[in-house]
């Protein structure tokens, strides 16, 4: 892509999209600071304080979510089913902690495993990873399925794990398509683990592939039931 600015000639490169198979090595172990607890600024509008979970519905009924709130914190229940943020969002800076069920075992091997969704399409991986023998695009952090952390931060089931994440919504031509990607930066308990990364398409299960004339607007926040009794605290967002 090349402009004239004034006579002169500025070549602009865009960032390529990943290749789709890539055979990315196990994340480095890093060991997060003990407190990386974040409480909310002044700006911020909470969306769980640990007991109004009112800022959330059901996915698919928009009724009251079916989820346990208790001891400061909500936890999927079984056939809870996804939740949402009642409001939508573009440009954003989110915190969330989550915990997953210590002493879970699942035929899949998958433990502690539900997502943070950002606009209800682009999927941040939770789950239990303090192992390091899970396909790295699918560990705790990772870009669901197209990018793992550049590190493993992970604390061990039972523990609380935290999320910073910075995000900036796509842009979209006529026709649907991508006119400029969705980027994110992301902090695992206050280690960074996505640095401005490009997100390619759309990443949920529900919507695997990449994006073509399905241009968006503005989305909501969406938790994941994936069969495991993953908790979730203390979630604030910053509309940027």
């Amino acid at each position: 892509m090349v402009f004239l600015l004034s006579g002169l000639c500025l070549t602009v490169h865009a960032q390529s999209v990943p290749e789709d198979r890539v055979d990315w090595e196990s994340p480095a172990v890093v060991t997060p600071g003990e407190d990386f607890y974040t409480t909310a600024p002044s700006d911020a509008i909470v969306l769980f304080d640990g007991v109004d979970a009112s800022e959330f519905v059901s996915r698919y009924s928009g009724d009251p979510i079916r989820w346990t709130v208790a001891d400061g914190c909500m936890t999927v229940s079984p056939k809870g089913g996804d939740i949402v943020t009642k409001r939508n969002f573009r440009d954003f800076q989110l915190h969330i902690e989550w915990r997953a069920p210590a002493g879970e075992e699942k035929e899949d091997g998958f433990r502690g495993n539900s997502g943070v969704i950002l606009q209800g399409k682009y999927e941040i991986q939770v789950l239990e990873s303090c192992r390091d023998d899970y396909d790295p695009k699918c560990q705790a952090g990772s870009l669901y399925n197209e990018r793992p952390p550049l590190v493993n931060a992970s604390v061990p089931a039972g523990e609380w794990n935290a999320f910073d994440i910075i995000y900036t919504a796509p842009t979209f031509k006529e026709d649907g398509t991508y006119r400029s990607y969705p980027y994110v930066t992301v902090l695992h308990n206050g280690v960074l683990i996505h640095n401005h990364v490009l997100i390619p398409g759309i990443t949920y299960k529900d919507y695997q592939g990449y994006s073509s004339g399905d241009g968006h607007g503005d989305g909501p926040i969406l938790l994941q039931d994936h069969q495991s009794a993953v908790s979730y605290r203390n979630i604030w967002i910053r509309e940027l």
